[in-house]
């Protein structure tokens, strides 16, 4: 596995973006990171994971995961490396990662910006992506406007 090799896996994963963080690469959906080659020159992939599954995934193949050092590891950014990976071993890790960025993204109320409606996923099948941004921005004024109604009397 080479790092040309993780990056065209990760971009393979739908919605995912390449980007560069002080300098590195790194991948995103959403706008935020779900992996990285910032350790590429010492023969590491990085995954952005919970530090549940960081352990389950260490636990399954040590040969391949580590964690990587200080609190960034204590918060399940986890080392991949390339050289002892193989491509299905690659991609489900990475799948694994993506999937928890969408979920965070989806929770926290992080949305695709409006001003990449290329990037922006059909909510319905069958609904325009047109129709698709409009029902999200509709949905964003409810929520800020819902926001006021409390102590406020209103």
């Amino acid at each position: 596995m080479t790092p040309d090799d993780f990056r065209r896996i990760a971009l393979s994963l739908e919605g995912a973006e390449e980007g560069s963080h002080m300098g590195s690469p790194d991948f995103r959906v959403g706008g935020r990171i779900f992996a990285t080659l910032a350790a590429q020159a010492q023969g590491f992939g990085n995954l952005m994971l919970t530090p549940q599954k960081q352990a389950e995934f260490v636990a399954e193949a040590p040969e391949v995961f580590l964690s990587v050092p200080g609190g960034w590891g204590r918060n399940g950014a986890t080392h991949l490396r390339l050289a002892a990976a193989h491509e299905d071993l690659v991609y489900g890790a990475l799948q694994t990662a993506w999937k928890l960025r969408v979920e965070k993204n989806h929770t926290s109320g992080r949305k695709i910006p409006l001003s990449r409606p290329d990037k922006a996923r059909t909510g319905a099948p069958g609904v325009s992506e047109k129709e698709n941004i409009a029902e999200k921005a509709d949905t964003s004024v409810a929520r800020r406007s819902s926001r006021g109604k409390g102590s406020h009397g209103g």
